[in-house]
């Protein structure tokens, strides 16, 4: 399969100009995932565009190739996705192009900054703190919770979100749930339930554009709705 594939390489996404774009041809396996593309493109001893021109590699970031880890997200086609998670096959066209999550600081070509993500929950005290109670009857929402890869994918597309805001995106809700549910009746629980209402609950716009996006198919519209039973409702 032969597919032509256009990379961001500037340095602000929001600002992009036609220059900011190379594109490479690829020839391959159908099969194969957007992330092994990038590999084998960068294998090359000399990696070259279009028109023949040499070209520095391309910086991506990627760990498990299994959907995993979540650093592989980035804009493909314009919809944030796991670059590992995504083939070839499900194109429209021969035709591709990657991006990086238009929401946070971009570090070089494909690859961002997503430290934010993990600087917000340490904010809002997201740990637990004594014993954890363990209820059977949740046991499955919070398994979903824990299978959070925190990748960014739901904060590109959520209209509320912006990096150094106070509204924190659906990460909190979903990851918060856990916590909230195995957290004894303390002082850190209550510390943790203000913290949300002011990074997550007073910002949420409802729009839930995160509910379809999450590449782990999480159910981030249950987990919203009882983080904020637990947290905000006093029903948890």
């Amino acid at each position: 399969m032969k597919v032509q594939v256009k990379v961001f390489r500037g340095r602000d996404f929001n600002e992009r100009r036609p220059e900011d774009y190379q594109i490479f041809e690829y020839t391959g396996d159908e099969k194969a995932s957007v992330a092994q593309l990038l590999y084998e493109l960068n294998s090359k001893e000399r990696l070259v565009d279009i028109h023949g021109q040499t070209c520095e590699k391309i910086t991506w970031e990627c760990s498990c190739f299994v959907k995993k880890c979540g650093a592989c997200a980035m804009r493909i086609n314009g919809i944030p996705r796991l670059a590992c998670s995504f083939f070839l096959y499900e194109l429209k066209s021969p035709e591709i192009t990657l991006e990086p999550l238009s929401k946070f600081p971009i570090v070089k070509d494909l690859t961002v900054d997503r430290s934010f993500i993990f600087e917000s929950l340490k904010e809002i005290s997201l740990w637990l703190e004594g014993n954890a109670r363990m209820k059977p009857e949740t046991h499955e929402y919070r398994y979903g919770s824990a299978k959070c890869l925190m990748c960014g994918c739901c904060l590109e597309v959520c209209p509320n979100f912006r990096v150094g805001g106070r509204f924190t995106g659906a990460v909190t809700p979903v990851n918060m749930y856990r916590i909230l549910d195995e957290q004894e009746k303390n002082g850190h629980r209550k510390d943790m339930k203000r913290s949300y209402s002011k990074s997550y609950y007073e910002g949420c716009g409802k729009s839930l554009s995160c509910r379809d996006i999450c590449p782990a198919g999480i159910p981030v519209d249950d987990l919203i709705a009882r983080s904020n039973a637990a947290a905000v409702w006093g029903r948890g």
